[in-house]
This record gives structure tokens, sequence and C-alpha cells, in this order.
């Protein structure tokens, strides 16, 4: 099995994970930095060259596609993906994870209870925004935010409209969602590997910090989701069309709400606070998916979220 992790950093904690869990069955695995591939496209013909070398074709790649290289990084899974290599998020999925908007909007779709959330342009007023998402505390959330960073909790109305003309002065594209008191700074986040929850962590924000995210100065310790966080982290999978995620669930007095599906999700975290063999159990669904290209059986291939 030849198996290639796309990932700028193979010093990384997820990315080593990847990397010790394949070895371990004997596969050749390979990290390719995804942003040093460039691609040829002929009549009939699809090549990924990489260092100035033709790139082999592999039975699998696992994309780690850094947010701020999302264009480039999924166009390089369609090309994988359109070359006939199991992919373990297709490119699509991994685009329509990254776009909060459009993410919220599919889980809507699909029934995924989440916060109420509100969408405006810089031309609708501060007062209405305030008004529809349920008033005063409010979550402000920049589009293009990650692990934290672009989110502000804002505990009157007046604040939240300055803080409101302030961006849209700036042309800021902004989430506007009900503040969920009740969950007390905190989330619970489920890895979803292949239609099954594997692993999951709740997590803690700092003191006086209402954001739980790791990378905030939260903490995190092993969590036993009940039966309806279990279904809401596999629907939320489910309607994203990722096969490798971690839905970040918030507890409320309605029950569990999605406030984000990552598609390249830390496996540090996870891994140190549930002792759960996570990168192991990715490995396992590749397994599952894919038999390689030179046994006498047919391949089979994950053709869904390809797209063109």
């Amino acid at each position: 099995m030849i198996v290639y992790i796309l990932s700028r950093n193979k010093n990384l904690y997820s990315t080593a994970r990847l990397v010790e869990a394949a070895k371990e069955k004997n596969w050749d695995v390979q990290v390719i930095d995804y942003l040093k591939c460039t691609i040829e496209i002929m009549k009939g013909e699809l090549v990924i060259n990489y260092l100035g070398k033709v790139l082999p074709t592999p039975d699998a790649i696992i994309p780690r596609i850094g947010a701020s290289r999302t264009f480039y990084g999924t166009a390089m899974v369609r090309h994988f993906e359109m070359m006939d290599v199991f992919s373990t998020s297709g490119n699509l999925a991994i685009a329509r994870s990254r776009d909060k908007l459009r993410s919220l909007q599919v889980l809507s779709k699909n029934d995924v209870d989440m916060p109420k959330t509100v969408f405006a342009s810089n031309k609708s007023t501060a007062k209405d925004v305030i008004a529809l998402s349920g008033g005063a505390p409010l979550v402000l959330k920049i589009l293009e935010g990650t692990q934290g960073v672009g989110v502000v909790l804002v505990d009157s109305e007046k604040a939240a409209k300055s803080v409101l003309d302030a961006f849209y002065g700036m042309d800021v594209n902004l989430l506007v969602q009900e503040f969920i008191e009740e969950a007390g700074g905190a989330d619970i986040r489920a890895l979803v590997v292949g239609g099954e929850v594997v692993g999951a962590m709740k997590r803690q924000g700092a003191e006086g910090d209402f954001r739980s995210n790791l990378h905030q100065g939260g903490s995190a310790t092993a969590y036993k989701l009940n039966r309806k966080e279990k279904s809401t982290a596999l629907a939320a999978a489910k309607a994203m069309g990722l096969g490798i995620c971690g839905v970040d669930m918030i507890p409320s007095s309605r029950g569990p709400l999605v406030m984000e599906v990552n598609s390249s999700p830390g496996l540090e975290g996870i891994e140190k606070s549930t002792n759960i063999n996570i990168a192991g159990k990715i490995m396992d669904y590749i397994e599952k998916n894919v038999i390689p290209a030179d046994s006498s059986k047919k391949r089979k291939i994950k053709r869904d979220n390809i797209g063109a």
C-alpha cells in the first residue's frame, strides 16, 4: 500500500503520528508538501510532479490542508481523485467545511442543530442584526478566522453595535451567533472516521475565556458522548461528506449544538486526552476502502465529492 500524507510539515504531531501508524502496517508512506506539487493536464492524462519529478500514483492520500491554502490544496486533492486515488476526505467536502457560512447552511438543510446564526452584509444595520440574533450577549465570528482567532464575545447591545459598525466599516464578513451561556466556556469534539465516532474529548476554555480552543490555552479531557451527542456528530459528518473530521459541539439546554466541522482535525489533543490510537483508526479506515493497485482484485475507489 502506497500512502501520501499531504502536509506542509512532517514534524507536526498529527503528520508524524499518521506516518508512524502507516509504517506499523508496513505501508510505503511519504509526506508530500502539496505546495511543492505541480500538475500537468493533457488530453486523457493527469500527472502530478513533485520536486521536479513525476510522482508515482499512490493507493490513497490523507489531506492535511491548511486553512490559508485551501484553494491550492483542494486542487491537488481533486487531481489525485481524478487519477482514481482514494482520499480520506474529498476535495469538495474540504472546501465546503472551510466556508463557515456554507457549512452552517449545509448543516441546517440536513436538520443538524446549531446556535442561531445571522449573516448580513455591511449595508445591513447593526440594530437589525442584533435583534435577529436574539440580543446580547452575542458571539461575533470573522468568516476567515481559525483556531479561535477572530471570535469576539460582546455582552451588551451597545458594545455589539460598536463592534459590528467597526467590522462592517472595514468590509469584513461576520457571523453573529447567540451566546450559549450554560456551556460555561466548554465544548465537545468528536472525532469521526469513516462514519464512526472513534474518540471524543471535552475542551474547557482558559479562565476568563469563553473560547475552548486548545490553541487559546484551553484544556482537554476524555469524554463519553451520550446518544444524542453521538448521533449529532455522525449526522454532521455525513452532511458535510467528510471521511475524517472533528465535530465541535457545544452543550446547551436544548441539546448539543454543532459549532464547526473541521476537515483536518489535530490528533495531539484527542490522542493524549483519550489514549486512543486515532492515527491507527485512520489507517484501518483506509485499509477497508482500498485494495492496493498491485492486488489481483480490483481496487475500490471513493468517487463521491470529486467534482469537476
